[in-house]
């Protein structure tokens, strides 16, 4: 006879299609209505992405709406202050100037305003955040977005998260980008408040 099903196992995580898991950084992120994440992507790291693509405005390849990425911080550099604003420049280059493989979709950057630039709890650590509007010379533009702060695994290396929001799409208001940042979860731990709205003091 075989064995009956046990109840107790903790369903894995990575079958969650609400929860983008990066296991390697400890983190879950919230996987928006509408959105999804890639089986196979131009990107190496955990990602999730708005489902339909469009014409790049100023390419001949497809692009998508919005994307949030996962990444562990390369540089020497722990401060999460200096990691995100240094990795903005990145991720907006890579979102709106030349993404990975040289293609100029959206005719590349013309001009940036900072719309925020504040400390923030996130997964339960103190972390910082970057925003820029970004114009391009095709298209609407975007909005792009880095937040830094320290893993809840192993030696603590810090965790950047990108975000890549297209301007003038009614599905992606800003507020979104905080409802993801806020959703930021340690690995196995769902009730750890993050909180953009929860700005720490110095």
């Amino acid at each position: 006879p075989t064995a009956p099903a046990t109840t107790t196992d903790e369903p894995d995580p990575d079958e969650n299609p609400a929860l983008l898991v990066d296991q390697l950084n400890g983190v879950t992120v919230p996987v928006p209505r509408g959105w999804e994440k890639p089986k196979s992507s131009s990107f190496d790291v955990p990602a999730i992405r708005t489902v339909q693509s469009y014409d790049c405005p100023g390419g001949s390849s497809s692009c998508y709406h919005g994307t949030v990425t996962t990444h562990t911080a390369r540089s020497a550099e722990t401060d999460p202050k200096a990691l995100a604003e240094a990795d903005i420049v990145t991720a907006a280059d890579l979102a709106y100037e030349e993404d990975s493989l040289g293609r100029r979709n959206h005719g590349g950057i013309t001009a940036h305003k900072v719309l925020k630039a504040q400390q923030l709890s996130v997964a339960g650590r103190v972390g910082y955040l970057v925003r820029w509007q970004v114009t391009t010379g095709e298209g609407p533009g975007g909005y792009v977005q880095s937040v830094a702060f320290p893993s809840s695994v192993g030696s603590g290396t810090p965790v950047i998260v990108r975000l890549a929001f297209d301007a003038d799409v009614a599905e992606l208001p800003l507020s979104l980008m905080d409802t993801i940042t806020r959703g930021i979860r340690p690995l196995g731990d769902s009730r750890t408040s993050g909180g953009v709205g929860a700005s720490i003091s110095p």
